[in-house]
């Protein structure tokens, strides 16, 4: 991730942050205002600035540039030249949006950075380097040095060694209060109430230290210790300097016995541990101590005349490096809505309007990263070029598109290595999976259509699963089928408890194999347990039906939401009656010439039910400890997989955790994997939710992929990763990263029948692993489109 490295060193106890991050090319998402007409009178005449790291003293700049005759305060309880930590990175975009606010900070920034292209991921003794990323650094002091040359020039009064007087005091006395103070932010514990602060502490220690050598290039290196994994993170910030930040897991810190060390003996100690990189030069300190990163949210980020700024408002993990370039694009929004609106309201408004989808966005990717670094120990055992690829692409935000841009050499030996044939992307790779073998990795994922009459499909479904099977993935899925009419989701719903429903299946599956040779066609079995008897989506998802309802059974008389009906508890006579019934329709789907069936253990239908402690309640042997809950789900496997062809490979979709409190956890999703895999399951299909009403999903792009990636490098077993994966280059990312066996995409195949032939055209690619329908060949060009314009910068004030 491209951007800066620290959090702000004002008096409210912030910690540092490093600039680990790998990924330049990421945007601001920032619209564009420029000096073309007078400012809007907002009434601020007095501003006071809490907090004298970058983001507040950046913000005092602007506000007071936009209007000199405005009188702005700084109060930084630190001496001018007290900070934490060593080097700042920043970002193309950041730097692009100072040059247009205020060219003589961005010359001063020029004239001192150091500027490097490349990144080394040093493994078990081998060093692998990507380029083409394009960093720029300087050292944080000489950041604020410039900083305060720059507020002093425009009259801003800066207070050194100065606590800030109390925020409801400075609310009362000054028209606009900018809380810039940092992680540990007062102002934000003063207003909590309103601002409604969210702080998560995480998993790791770390120290930020630096090296009198110029690292050549950002440089990850590995170091596997009798205690466990530790990693260093380095990058140069001037000609003869580099910031050095150790990381670990909080017990292999405390194996090795860090917390027993002062803060000279842990600096020594981490030199020797990392001699290698370091050259044999010794490491250096300034009041460094261990620390665990904290993720703050934070519900609202103004209050009256109030408003938070940088760490105070949000943080994001190190490991990307975006504290200070967060902050200071903070400073460059606040300024120009304070610009642009003519109220201070509204202003601060459009502020948290403009910023917070940015810094969620960043915070998802930071979330992605820190948890990648928190489980590197999962990743030790992968090929090297594989392991520093996955490394460069922990975020999400640096793909393998993009990665190829910056380095076609280093993800051209990452593809060789992983197998990719010449001119093949790694989406177009096949996979074998028993006697059945995948021509690519692209699963059109199950979606229910709600459109069977009395369990049959139709027409409907004959073009829907025909026009995907058409489009060239590998495996198309069908939507969850009923093993009974009392387990339909809704009256909609198609099943397999009839020769007619099995007939009208087997007419799907001849035309899928004879229009579109090479695709192979998977049913999905399921009940509904407790979430059946409900209308179509479309007329209310989960709701009742107002007539005609069934009753229902699950594992316990739980219903689903309040107003749903309660479903009957399955006695042990019932059990034997729902496997039987499951049996029953894998012989059905194998007759009508299904490739691969899979058991849907997933989004709190019936199976799925029973292995959460969240609404399975049951105090006999199917009830209580998760090898209990597992009991009757694994029977239920069991007898499929023995009714089930050999040669076919059977899968199970599964909920990896519930999002909800006392709920599965991804500790226990990968123990329910690990016992199908030893039942015979070829591959998990890793899902998440839809268990409980109540859930709290953490959406974004690809989100539900660290379950699936847990789960393949636990267990050892293939995985299908599904959710929010929208893009081909999203699927060759996680497929080469080996974060995924298959990636299953629903939305995208509903807007796109063909997604996966379009795959092939927009990358080039014609080999065996896509087959264009013969009709469909002058297809293959992809369709011209139109110019698109770059943003303008953010606020553009001139010399």
């Amino acid at each position: 991730m491209a951007g800066a490295v620290v959090v702000p060193a004002t008096g409210a106890g912030t910690e540092p942050e490093s600039g680990a991050g790998t990924d330049p090319g990421a945007g601001t998402g920032t619209s564009a205002v420029t000096d073309t007409g007078a400012v809007p009178d907002t009434g601020v005449r007095k501003v006071a600035v809490i907090g004298g790291g970058p983001g507040g003293l950046y913000a005092a700049a602007l506000l007071k540039r936009l209007d000199p005759a405005r009188e702005v305060t700084v109060w930084e309880r630190n001496a001018p030249d007290d900070t934490f930590g060593f080097g700042v990175v920043l970002s193309d975009e950041t730097l692009g949006g100072i040059e247009h606010a205020d060219p003589v900070v961005h010359a001063a920034l020029r004239a001192d950075f150091v500027r490097w292209d490349d990144i080394d991921i040093v493994h078990r003794g081998v060093r692998h380097t990507s380029g083409g990323h394009g960093f720029a650094a300087l050292g944080r002091r000489r950041l604020l040095e410039i900083l305060h040359e720059r507020c002093r020039s425009l009259g801003v009064d800066l207070r050194f060694r100065a606590e800030a007087p109390d925020p409801a005091h400075l609310a009362r006395t000054y028209d606009l209060v900018v809380a810039a103070d940092g992680v540990h932010s007062g102002t934000r514990a003063a207003f909590a109430d309103v601002f409604r602060p969210r702080i998560t502490e995480h998993r790791c220690r770390y120290i930020w230290l630096a090296a009198d050598l110029a690292f050549d290039a950002f440089r990850f290196e590995i170091a596997e210790t009798p205690h466990g994994v530790m990693q260093l993170h380095g990058y140069p910030f001037s000609a003869d300097a580099s910031t050095v930040i150790v990381e670990m897991r909080e017990e292999v810190w405390r194996a090795a016995g860090f917390g027993e060390l002062d803060e000279e003996q842990s600096v020594e100690r981490c030199a020797k541990i990392f001699a290698d990189a370091l050259g044999g030069r010794p490491l250096r300190s300034n009041r460094s101590t261990w620390t665990t990163f904290r993720t703050v949210v934070n519900d609202r980020w103004s209050h009256g005349n109030v408003v938070l700024l940088g760490d105070a408002a949000h943080t994001a993990h190190f490991s990307i490096g975006s504290g200070t370039k967060l902050a200071v694009e903070d400073a460059l929004a606040l300024a120009a809505c304070l610009r642009e609106h003519p109220t201070l309201q509204a202003a601060l408004r459009a502020y948290e309007t403009e910023r917070r989808p940015v810094v969620t966005s960043t915070q998802r990717a930071a979330r992605a990263s820190l948890e990648w670094f928190e489980d590197l120990e999962l990743y030790l055992a992968e090929p090297p070029r594989q392991f520093a690829f996955n490394l460069l692409t922990r975020s999400r935000r640096v793909t393998h598109d993009n990665l190829r841009l910056r380095d076609a050499r280093f993800t051209g030996a990452v593809e060789r290595e992983f197998g990719c044939p010449p001119g093949t992307p790694p989406m177009f790779t096949p996979l074998r999976l028993r006697e059945l073998t995948l021509r690519n990795r692209v699963v059109v994922s199950p979606m229910d259509m709600y459109s069977a009459t009395d369990g049959v499909p139709g027409d409907f479904h004959l073009v829907h699963l025909g026009a995907r099977a058409l489009g060239g993935a590998g495996l198309v899925m069908t939507e969850m089928v009923c093993v009974s009419a009392e387990g339909r989701i809704t009256p909609g719903c198609a099943g397999l408890y009839t020769e007619s429903q099995a007939a009208a299946w087997r007419r799907i599956t001849g035309f899928a194999h004879t229009a579109a040779p090479g695709t192979a066609i998977g049913v999905q079995l399921g009940h509904s347990g407790r979430k059946g008897s409900t209308k179509l989506m479309w007329q209310g998802m989960d709701e009742p039906l107002d007539t005609g309802n069934w009753p229902l059974v699950a594992a316990s008389p739980l219903p689903y939401r309040p107003d749903s009906q309660t479903p009957h508890e399955l006695t042990i006579s019932q059990l034997d009656g729902i496997r039987e019934q499951f049996t029953s329709a894998a012989e059905r789907a194998a007759h009508a010439g299904f490739d691969l069936l899979e058991l849907h253990c997933a989004h709190g239908y019936l199976l799925s039910g029973f292995l959460s402690p969240l609404t399975n309640r049951r105090t006999d042997a199917y009830g209580g400890p998760l090898e209990h809950r597992l009991r009757f789900p694994l029977e239920v496997f069991d007898a499929v997989r023995g009714v089930w062809p050999k040669q076919r490979p059977m899968t199970v979709r599964l909920s990896a955790t519930d999002w909800a409190d006392g709920g599965t956890t991804a500790e226990d999703a990968v123990a329910i994997a690990h016992a199908f895999a030893a039942h015979g399951a070829d591959a998990i299909d890793v899902s998440t939710g839809q268990v409980v009403s109540d859930e709290k999903p953490e959406f974004g792009r690809s989100y539900q992929t660290p379950f699936a990636d847990r789960i393949r490098h636990r267990v050892g077993v293939p995985v299908i990763a599904v959710g929010a994966i929208s893009s081909w280059d999203d699927v060759n990312s996680l497929i080469l990263a080996g974060r995924a066996d298959l990636c299953a995409l629903a939305r995208p195949h509903l807007y796109d029948p063909h997604w996966t032939l379009h795959a092939a055209a927009e990358q080039g690619y014609e080999g065996e692993g896509v087959a264009w329908p013969a009709p469909y060949l002058a297809g293959r060009r992809p369709p011209r489109t139109g110019r698109t314009e770059a943003p303008r910068p953010r606020l553009t004030l001139g010399g």
